[in-house]
């Protein structure tokens, strides 16, 4: 199906099953257990082998020398693979180190060797009898150290030849004029995503042909990157990932468990299962890039904005690409003059790539930091200052209007709910007990992102209906919302309806990532069911444009026919998917949101509480109330991590992140999150779906962390810039104790 004008009323639209609150069908599965992940797939490989990677113990130089003679002769040890027993595996789709292969070392903890055994300790001591002899090579570790040299980068999101420069009007000159400036450094740290789930992978060989029970965002992607570095045709590679505990970007793209399964089991000639130790996950995986970010705001003093510059610098390997903390910026506020561009220094750390709203995420840590620096400034409220300097347009190109923005009613509907009106602008003048209290908010902004998806759809002869697709489901409620998206549109109930997902045999979906899963998955089965109404409509004798699909029947005029009619002499299948046109060129499709929160900061400590949060959203259609609350407090609280604690700690020495596992990598507990509440507007969006939704998993986060770091300003008047918002960064300048 071509999706090339707006929608117009469909069958979505009568809103039966979908926008209905609807808990989540693969709950019950989650809850008692049964659910099989990734490690777990005893019902699809029984007895494989296990292996153990070991990591490099420098972050750059060559590997001289790798001894695995007593290793083989250990108990239990049935092959050891090394790097310099295979070819460099060809870097794959949107990764530029070599996961595998060759004795260069390009990052601390690269993958150099793998230890096959009956058992799993077997295959860990093993490992610990490899011995393997380094030749070191210097490195750069530290971003501050090579930022003032780091040459300009384009847009990622933008694709390798887009333009560098962000520029319209004259920004130096309207810098200069401006009567109200700001000019600031905003500092992000690396992050890792810390899903629950470690990465894991089991591989397993038939012929020429490769199976991989593994843990991945991406199905189609993965199924390709592993034929490319296995050198094989991709139609001999399936890709099985029904569920996943967690992904956050880090399962985007594989990792070397995926391929290294898949070469051990062919090493030994047996399934074999792959999970990455921890620290691996962390120094071997990808990350969120930390930034230098400096902002500069030019203003008229009834705050009308006049200028804005933004400059992010990030590192990363040779190859890879800048964060892209400028990606709101170029279109979230009005400004005739604007300079934003990106900076991309080198770095010899694992890669820095895509992380639960890449860009938007650090770009809004910093910038809605800055714009309440500004409105403090002025002398105009945080939320007036946004208000007035909204705008329907792209500010580059101001005939490309937003198909709905609606961050206006964002503003309004939280800073009446959250009582705004109560706060004080005075920073550190009000307490409670021990507690200095304040309130800050922040407004988000994140891209809607059409990609193709395709689904399957069948009608079986007991007339329930089967979807098949290799979508995934994150934690996200996907198979709820597809669920709920045939049962629409056959007329059934969701529990009329099986959902199977994350096998690379179904048709190739648009995969859970960039909050684009939503949207895609169901418009590709939307697509199917349209299909599948057709063929239902012929069998039955019906017009097919005329046919009503209601309470498990078919109406058409004067004939009320049952649905499991149709397929009484054979299942029926539809099948189809979504493909977009240039609507999203023609319009900005975005969503947007405004969060606000209230933290306390004890006086005599400087320990921080978040103490309430509300966030407003704006993202089209919501397709299941339920789940997409889920996804707004999950990444409510991911903010709450990003403010307050998450950061990689850097060794400048040896070039590896020293708290690397989930016990000094500190992530939000339940007693750090206090009540969290939701509000979602109802601006169902025609130009971006037939479903007329949006991306839900990443607005909840963009901004979160800038909201809470205003609170702790207003709360104390310490300005920290420098993510985390720590105790020790505003300790000392804390209010004295009344």
């Amino acid at each position: 199906m071509e999706f090339t004008t707006p929608a117009g009323r469909n069958p979505i639209d009568r809103l039966t099953v979908v926008g209905r609150p609807t808990p989540r069908i693969d709950g019950p599965l989650k809850v008692t257990g049964t659910a099989p992940y990734a490690a777990e797939r005893h019902d699809a490989v029984t007895s494989p082998a296990y292996g153990w990677i070991i990591g490099a113990t420098v972050a750059k130089g060559r590997v001289r020398l790798a001894d695995v003679s007593a290793a083989k002769a250990a108990p239990g040890v049935i092959a050891v693979l090394t790097t310099l027993d295979h070819a460099p595996v060809p870097a794959v789709f949107r990764q530029t180190a070599s996961l595998f292969g060759g004795d260069e070392i390009a990052h601390y903890h690269q993958a150099v060797a793998l230890v096959v055994a009956e058992t799993f300790e077997a295959a860990r001591a093993a490992a610990r009898l490899v011995r393997i002899e380094y030749e070191a090579a210097p490195g750069a570790y530290d971003l501050a150290a090579v930022a003032a040299d780091a040459p300009p980068s384009p847009d990622p999101n933008e694709g390798p030849d887009a333009e560098i420069y962000d520029r319209v009007g004259d920004f130096d000159a309207a810098f200069a004029a401006a009567p109200v400036t700001l000019d600031e450094i905003y500092t992000t740290p690396d992050e890792t995503h810390a899903m629950m789930e470690p990465h894991a992978s089991i591989a397993a060989w038939d012929g020429d042909r490769l199976t991989v029970w593994t843990s991945n965002q991406m199905i189609g992607w993965a199924r390709d990157a592993l034929a490319g570095a296995l050198g094989i045709a991709a139609e001999n590679v399936r890709v099985d990932s029904p569920f996943i505990g967690g992904g956050f970007g880090g399962k985007l793209y594989i990792r070397a468990d995926a391929l290294l399964a898949a070469l051990g089991a062919k090493a030994a000639g047996r399934p074999v299962k792959v999970v990455l130790q921890r620290p691996i996950i962390i120094n071997n995986g990808t990350r969120r890039a930390a930034t230098i970010q400096r902002i500069r705001l030019g203003a008229r003093p009834d705050g009308t904005l006049t200028a804005i510059s933004h400059v992010s610098t990030s590192g990363n390997l040779p190859g890879g690409f800048p964060e892209a903390g400028i990606a709101p910026t170029k279109l979230f506020y009005a400004a005739p003059n604007r300079d934003n561009y990106l900076k991309l220094a080198r770095l010899d750390f694992g890669e820095g790539s895509d992380m639960r709203a890449p860009g938007e995420a650090p770009g809004l840590m910093a910038f809605e930091m800055a714009l309440d620096e500004f409105a403090e400034r002025l002398d105009i409220d945080p939320v007036e200052l946004r208000v007035m300097n909204d705008t329907q347009a792209d500010p580059r190109d101001p005939g490309r209007r937003f198909s709905e923005r609606h961050l206006v009613e964002c503003l309004r509907t939280g800073a009446e709910r959250f009582g705004w009106s109560e706060r004080d602008k005075i920073p550190g003048s009000v307490r409670d007990g021990k507690w200095l209290v304040g309130m800050g908010m922040a407004a988000g902004f994140r891209l809607n992102l059409p990609f193709p998806s395709e689904a399957r759809i069948r009608l079986e002869r007991d007339g329930r209906l089967t979807v098949e697709t290799d979508m995934t489901d994150i934690g996200t409620g996907t198979y709820t919302i597809l669920a709920q998206t045939a049962a629409e549109m056959l007329g059934l109930t969701v529990d009329a309806v099986t959902v199977k997902l994350g096998d690379s045999v179904n048709p190739r979906a648009a995969g859970s990532g960039g909050q684009w899963g939503a949207n895609n998955s169901t418009s590709g089965l939307y697509a199917a069911c349209v299909k599948l109404r057709e063929a239902v409509a012929a069998r039955l004798g019906f017009n097919a444009d005329d046919a009503d699909f209601a309470d498990g029947h078919v109406t058409a005029g004067n004939r009320r026919v049952p649905l499991a009619d149709a397929a009484a002499g054979g299942p029926l299948v539809g099948e189809d998917g979504i493909a977009y046109g240039d609507l999203d060129k023609t319009f900005v499709q975005a969503t947007f949101a405004s969060h606000f929160v209230e933290v306390g900061v004890d006086q005599f400590t400087g320990e921080m509480r978040v103490r309430r949060m509300l966030a407003v959203v704006d993202s089209g259609r919501i397709l299941n109330p339920i789940t997409a609350r889920s996804q707004v407090i999950g990444a409510m609280t991911m903010g709450v991590g990003a403010a307050l604690m998450e950061a990689l700690a850097v060794d400048p020495r040896h070039g590896f992140f020293v708290n690397n596992d989930l016990g000094f990598y500190e992530v939000p507990v339940h007693g750090d999150i206090p009540h969290q509440d939701v509000i979602f507007l109802d601006y169902p969006d025609a130009k971006s779906s037939p479903m007329k939704a949006k991306g839900i998993g990443e607005i909840g986060l963009c901004g979160v962390a800038a909201a809470v770091a205003n609170a702790v300003y207003n709360a104390t008047g310490v300005r920290v810039r420098d993510y985390p918002v720590t105790l020790d960064k505003h300790l000392a300048g804390l209010p004295p104790a009344a």
